[in-house]
């Protein structure tokens, strides 16, 4: 068993007066406190590998998830059609892209892929993302409409000038927008072909931009667990790729990111983080999904290795150098939760000490015998470093664990302009809205 300790020290607020002198050294000795993860790594294969899917059986009525105390839940939206992620634009408007998982001839295929029908959509995937407005403030949608169609399997969406972006699984369109319009009508125009699908979920492609709106940054998972099917399989994946806002001068930010679906910018620093849904196949605790900060030029690990300079022992080409450069992840956020949803809280709304921390929405296991998951959870930041636990924020999803019976399942994660929080629950087609109270 290998431990990795990951350091986090503050800095030391002084007083600054005698009325204010015992407030100080309380917050004095808050942030200034050490903190540390430890993360201990078992060996390979230390227990089974299962496939145990959870049942989705839907929101009874009257039920919502649980916010902590000082927060109220609504549903803001429902009859969607599988809502996987949520851009919310500057003037306030949300964007929802609808997509899922094709797989045909579910029958047919066994025992394995009805498991996986039970746990989430499938089928003929919506392929559109719908805009809705909540003009009066009530925190309920009085707009809704179908923005654009006819896509292959939108997820990220992004806003730049008079431009309105979208990732399908194959490759980036741009179009013509004004802000406020709710319908496209003039037609796009791919600027960067991207590798199509992906093992699982991995059909997904996030996007974010810079403060300054100059680069455009492209997240593309995998194409298999493990290069299972060759290297030659991956090309330009498990990636987060930059580009220029026209499609121009592509480049691999980082790389050895096995599926880093969830990406945004810190606030104040313009560091780029991401939330990675990491291997399977290795055991119940390998390997932790998690959340770091990325480095330009940085190598993380897939698939020669993982958490570190862990080399995956099943890769049959050697690679003893990249497993190496492999770099350790900031936090660790348990293995098989599918640690999908990343957005930082830049609202003013919440308490402070959600100011600039992270929302994480946990899509779920499927490679866990206890299932784990299925919730969002929050890091807090101090002095612009991720603390050394995420706690829970919304839970509720699990109605039954033995039976692996879930309402719903969260995913993407965004703030809207009040500063609420908007959550996906992609397999019961709704979004969920935590205000304060």
């Amino acid at each position: 068993m290998k431990t990795y300790l990951l350091y986090i020290t503050g800095i030391v607020l002084l007083a600054a007066g005698c009325k204010q002198k015992k407030a100080d050294q309380t917050k004095a000795a808050a942030v200034n406190t050490p903190t540390k993860q430890e993360v201990k790594l078992p060996a390979p294969y230390g227990t089974k590998s299962v496939s145990n899917y959870c049942k989705v059986i839907g929101w009874p009525a009257g039920k919502m998830p649980v916010a902590p105390t000082g927060f109220r839940v609504n549903l803001f939206a429902d009859s969607l059609r599988n809502p996987r992620n949520i851009y919310v634009a500057p003037n306030g408007d949300i964007f929802v892209s609808e997509a899922n998982t094709e797989v045909k001839g579910i029958k047919k295929i066994g025992a394995k892929i009805i498991g996986v029908a039970a746990s989430q959509n499938l089928g003929k995937s919506a392929n559109q993302i719908s805009i809705l407005r909540d003009s009066n403030g009530d925190g309920i949608p009085d707009k809704r409409e179908v923005f654009l169609s006819h896509l292959n399997q939108p997820y990220g969406m992004l806003i730049l000038g008079n431009s309105f972006y979208v990732a399908n699984t194959d490759g980036l369109w741009k179009y013509d927008y004004n802000t406020g319009q709710t319908k496209i009508t003039t037609p796009g125009k791919m600027i960067l072909a991207l590798p199509a699908g992906g093992y699982n979920n991995h059909w997904t492609r996030n996007l974010r931009a810079n403060s300054t709106g100059t680069k455009i940054y492209i997240s593309v998972g995998s194409g298999s667990n493990v290069a299972e099917h060759g290297l030659e399989n991956e090309m330009r994946r498990a990636n987060i790729l930059e580009i220029n806002p026209d499609g121009t001068g592509e480049r691999i930010y980082a790389s050895g990111l096995r599926n880093p679906v969830g990406i945004d910018l810190q606030p104040g620093t313009d560091v780029l983080y991401t939330v990675v849904n990491e291997r399977d196949d290795l055991g119940d605790e390998l390997v932790p999904d998690y959340l770091t900060s990325v480095k330009q030029g940085g190598f993380y690990g897939w698939p020669w290795a993982y958490f570190g300079p862990h080399e995956d022992p099943r890769l049959k080409v050697k690679r003893p150098d990249m497993v190496q450069k492999t770099l350790t992840p900031d936090l660790s956020l348990g293995p098989h939760t599918a640690s999908l949803g990343l957005v930082f809280y830049n609202g003013n709304k919440f308490p402070v000490r959600y100011k600039n921390g992270a929302f994480i929405g946990q899509h779920g296991s499927w490679n866990r015998s206890v299932i784990s998951g299925y919730k969002v959870g929050f890091v807090p930041f101090v002095n612009n470093k991720p603390a050394p636990q995420m706690e829970d924020f919304l839970t509720g999803f699990v109605a039954n664990l033995e039976k692996r019976e879930v309402y719903g399942r969260p995913v993407g994660v965004a703030i809207a302009k009040d500063g609420s929080l908007l959550v996906a629950d992609d397999t019961s087609n709704r979004i969920w809205r935590v205000s304060t109270e």
